[in-house]
């Protein structure tokens, strides 16, 4: 097992939550190769190191479509995040913005658009997916617009839900999922209390907005599978590209082809991501596929990275590989569900010291100087 916070916070939020919940974040599709690929591979990854190159002036700043960050970390949009700490969403932006990072808003989530963004002063980011009901992503992005999210997050990697058997066995769905999520609830009175008595309404708050009526956990999976398109295709696109005038980034790419399309399309950027290994089980992991697509796009892109990042030395890596910036997706959550707010703030500041100890390691002074040099070659 790979220690790290992020492995401390998974123990805790395997505790604190029903097992539908913990499940339903902490696994992957098929028999879960891809989910375990993610992490092994990245880990795997060998940095050079280099010493006595005067590094008492360290910056991990960087610059992303005019926005300072002050490390080039951003929290990925995850559906439900509201049901693993009372009002979740909210919790995770104040944590990301203290942090001077950016925060995702998932379509999926439970906090709304309009319950997440006043609560934080720097503009957060909205993820959205393709979707059969065009009314609803107009009606969403016009949302987005007068909330002053400033960069829309496409997700093109989910034309059709993954087969996910761990949400079946957890009561996440299959036969009694009801009963069995109750029953679960009463058995972890923390959560029951805090987020299940606590943190109402339970429902998929962007889209409750749209229907005009409670969308909740019990409609989720359905509403999922039948909104989801797998038509979709590149002219799908166009007119959100012309719809939305601030920076676009499309999430789900694994090939450089695809890559190249997005730059084509006129795409801010991209997120090399296979949806954390929940999608389609036995493609590439993020960190084997990265080096490509960064040979391919790199510089006429702006190239960011999720699945299997866990450590600040994980978000170093990637950018040895090719990304401008890595985003954490279960890593937060794990922090969330142990330890709500506190939790993300700690483990933002870990990931940010963790950095510092690899830069100081590899005589990078700065974000810039994070690049393939920095690679141990295979022999």
């Amino acid at each position: 097992m790979i220690i790290s916070a992020s492995t401390d916070y998974r123990a805790a939020a395997k505790r604190r939550l029903p097992p539908f919940l913990f499940h339903y974040i902490d696994g992957g599709a098929y028999a879960e190769y891809t989910l375990k690929r993610n992490v092994d591979d990245l880990a795997a990854i060998a940095l050079r190191q280099r010493v006595l190159n005067n590094m008492s002036e360290l910056s991990l700043e960087t610059q992303l479509f005019g926005e300072t960050l002050a490390m080039p970390v951003a929290l990925a949009p995850v559906g439900l995040t509201g049901m693993y700490a009372r009002r979740g969403e909210v919790q995770a932006a104040r944590a990301a913005e203290a942090k001077g990072i950016p925060f995702t808003l998932s379509t999926v989530s439970v906090c709304p658009i309009e319950e997440v963004a006043p609560a934080i002063q720097r503009p957060m980011w909205f993820q959205l997916y393709v979707l059969k009901d065009r009314g609803f992503m107009k009606n969403a992005l016009e949302r987005a617009k007068a909330a002053g999210v400033t960069t829309l997050v496409f997700t093109v990697d989910m034309p059709v839900p993954g087969a996910r058997y761990r949400d079946a066995h957890s009561g996440m769905s299959g036969p009694n999922a009801a009963l069995r999520r109750m029953l679960q609830a009463c058995t972890h009175p923390r959560w029951a209390l805090d987020v299940g008595l606590l943190g109402k309404p339970h429902d998929l708050g962007n889209i409750s907005a749209y229907r005009g009526n409670p969308t909740g956990l019990a409609d989720y999976i359905g509403w999922l599978g039948a909104n989801f398109d797998p038509s979709i295709c590149w002219k799908d696109l166009e007119w959100i590209r012309e719809y939305w005038d601030g920076p676009m980034v499309i999430k789900g790419i694994l090939d450089a082809d695809d890559a190249r399309d997005a730059v084509s399309f006129g795409a801010d950027g991209i997120v090399v991501s296979n949806h954390g290994g929940r999608q389609l089980d036995g493609v590439l992991s993020t960190a084997r596929a990265l080096p490509a697509i960064a040979d391919a796009v790199k510089g006429q892109i702006k190239i960011f990275a999720d699945s299997g990042v866990r450590t600040g030395l994980d978000v170093v890596r990637m950018l040895a590989l090719g990304a401008d910036c890595a985003m954490l997706g279960r890593a937060f959550i794990y922090a969330l569900a142990a330890d709500g707010e506190a939790g993300v703030a700690n483990l933002l500041d870990l990931i940010d010291k963790e950095m510092r100890v690899a830069m100081v390691l590899t005589g990078a002074k700065t974000i810039a100087d994070i690049n393939t040099d920095m690679l141990v070659r295979a022999l």
